[in-house]
C-alpha cells in the first residue's frame, strides 16, 4: 500500500522532531520533509511533492494564512492547520485549508505521540482523500442575503419546527454557505460540527457575524426558536427534547464518544427523530466517516425530510455517502442547492 507523503511546516525544531517520529509510526503515513517557514516550505513542496502538508499558523517571516493565500492557487495541496486556540484557523479554512488540529500545550514525546494517534493522523488521512475547493469559497454574502429575503414568505406557517445539520471535515465553510442563505423566518436550527472545545465558541461568534440568523454556542435549556442557530459545544453531546410547554429545547452534557465523536451528529439526529419526528428537516454535509448516517435514517423513518450533500460539492464525501447508501437521504444535492430545497420543503409543509 502506498503511504501518504507528508510535509511538516513548523518553526519549532523540537515539535518537528517529535512530530516526525510520531507520524512515521503510523503504517499508512510517512514524513518526506520538514520546513521551518513558508519560504523553506515552498522549496520543499517542489522537491518532495507531498500528498499533504501540516502547517503552523504562527511562523516567522510569513504567517500560515498568508502562505495559504499565495500557495493554494498554484499547488492545490491539501493542508491541515496545526494551531493553538486561535480564531484565525477559520480564515485558513476559508481560503482552502482542509481541516485543523489543536497543537498540544506540552511538547513532550508522549503528548505528541498521543496527539498524532488520536487526532492528527486521521486528519492527514482525510485530507489525502479530500477534494480541494480553492476558488469556490468566495464571499457571496450579498447574493445569499438577496436569496434569503426572496424566500422569506416560504418559511412562514410551516409545520417544520426544527432543522438539524451535521458536518465534519469541510463543514465550517459548508455550514456557513447554507446558513448565510437562510432568513430569520426559518425554523430553529441545531448544528453539530466536529470541533474541539473553545473553537465552537469562536465559530458560533463568527457565524453570527456572517449571516442574518442569531447564532450561539448551545447551553442546556436553550429554546429552539425561529431564526436561531444553536451549535453543539466542543467535547459535549447535544440533544433536542420537548418540555412540558411543548417548547423544543437542547440539552448539552459530558458524554462518551458516539460514532467516534463528541459531539456526535448521530446523537443529535437520534434525539430529533424521537422528539420532533415528522416536523423536522435533517441535513448531512461534508465529512469523513459515518457519523450521522444512522441518526438521519431514523429521522427519515419517523417522517422527517432528509437532505445529503452530493459528492461533487463535498470536501470529503464520507458521512453523506454512507447516509445515502443506507437510504437515509431523500434528496441528494449540491451544496448551493440545499438552501433552496429547505425553503421548498418549508413551503410544502405549511399548516
Amino acid at each position: 500500500m502506498k503511504k501518504i507523503r507528508v510535509l511538516i511546516v513548523d518553526d519549532s525544531m523540537l515539535f518537528q522532531e517529535f512530530l516526525v517520529r510520531a507520524i512515521n509510526s503510523d503504517p499508512e503515513i510517512e514524513v518526506v520533509g520538514t520546513a521551518k517557514d513558508p519560504f523553506e516550505a515552498k522549496d520543499a513542496i517542489m522537491k518532495f511533492k507531498p500528498d499533504v502538508m501540516t502547517l503552523d499558523v504562527e511562523m516567522p517571516r510569513m504567517n500560515g494564512i498568508e502562505f495559504l493565500r499565495q500557495l493554494l492557487p498554484q499547488y492545490k495541496l491539501p493542508v491541515v492547520m496545526v494551531s493553538s486556540l486561535n480564531e484565525v484557523v477559520f480564515d485558513a479554512l476559508s481560503v482552502g485549508a482542509v481541516d485543523f488540529v489543536t497543537k498540544p500545550t506540552a511538547l513532550t514525546a508522549q503528548n505528541i505521540e498521543e496527539f498524532v494517534r488520536t487526532e492528527l493522523a486521521a486528519k492527514i488521512k482525510a485530507a489525502a482523500h479530500s477534494k480541494l475547493t480553492i476558488g469556490t469559497r468566495a464571499n457571496t454574502a450579498a447574493i445569499s442575503q438577496k436569496m434569503a429575503s426572496a424566500n422569506t414568505a416560504k418559511a412562514r406557517n410551516s409545520k417544520i419546527r426544527v432543522i438539524a445539520i451535521g458536518a465534519s471535515t469541510g463543514g465550517t465553510e459548508a455550514i456557513l454557505s447554507v446558513l448565510s442563505q437562510l432568513s430569520p423566518d426559518v425554523p430553529g436550527i441545531v448544528v453539530t460540527q466536529h470541533m474541539p472545545p473553545g473553537f465552537t465558541t469562536m465559530y458560533a461568534k463568527r457565524l453570527n457575524t456572517k449571516c442574518s440568523l442569531n447564532v450561539k454556542e448551545a447551553e442546556t435549556g436553550d429554546i429552539i426558536l425561529p431564526g436561531r442557530v444553536l451549535l453543539a459545544p466542543g467535547s459535549k453531546q447535544m440533544t433536542v427534547y420537548k418540555d412540558s410547554d411543548s417548547l423544543f429545547k437542547v440539552k448539552c452534557f459530558q458524554g462518551a464518544k458516539v460514532s467516534g465523536h463528541c459531539p456526535s451528529v448521530d446523537v443529535l439526529f437520534n434525539s430529533v427523530a424521537e422528539n420532533v419526528k415528522s416536523n423536522a428537516i435533517g441535513v448531512i454535509l461534508t465529512g469523513m466517516g459515518a457519523d450521522g448516517a444512522t441518526g438521519l435514517l431514523l429521522m427519515r423513518t419517523k417522517g422527517a425530510e432528509t437532505i445529503g450533500q452530493n459528492e461533487e460539492s463535498c470536501v470529503v464525501y464520507g458521512m453523506p455517502k454512507v447516509a445515502y447508501q443506507t437510504g437515509a437521504v431523500k434528496y441528494q444535492l449540491p451544496l448551493n442547492a440545499i438552501p433552496k430545497k429547505i425553503y421548498q420543503l418549508l413551503d410544502a409543509s405549511k399548516k
